[in-house]
């Protein structure tokens, strides 16, 4: 919980964990925003017993759209061929600096990992 930002980071329902704002590593390269925050998303899916293999659906917004092939090389890396179906999307955060990537997610508990 951020009580600041007034949102959870993963919440459970059920058999699915949502998970929201992964970003990390924001003074980076695009490349190592994009692994900072599948650490992220690693580590919140830890709290509930889950992994990567357990993310069924990805949201990815970008500062430039044409950094999509630098995801997807970190996704095959990362996901070992368990892709999640996943939209990407360009838009203007909120920090106008260095803020490259961020990802929300969607994870289903059952999926065996």
């Amino acid at each position: 919980m951020n009580e600041d930002w007034a949102h959870a980071g993963i919440i459970q329902a059920g058999d699915y964990c949502f998970i929201n704002y992964c970003a990390r590593n924001i003074d980076g390269t695009i490349e190592e925003q994009i692994n900072g925050a599948f650490d992220e998303m690693e580590e919140r899916l830890a709290l509930v017993g889950l992994t990567l293999a357990n993310v069924v659906q990805m949201n990815c917004l970008f500062k430039n759209i044409r950094d999509i092939p630098v995801m997807e090389k970190v996704i095959k890396r990362r996901f070992h061929g368990k892709y999640p179906v996943r939209k990407s999307f360009q838009t203007a955060f909120a920090d106008p600096g260095n803020l490259f990537f961020q990802v929300d997610a969607i994870a289903y508990a059952t999926i065996n990992s």
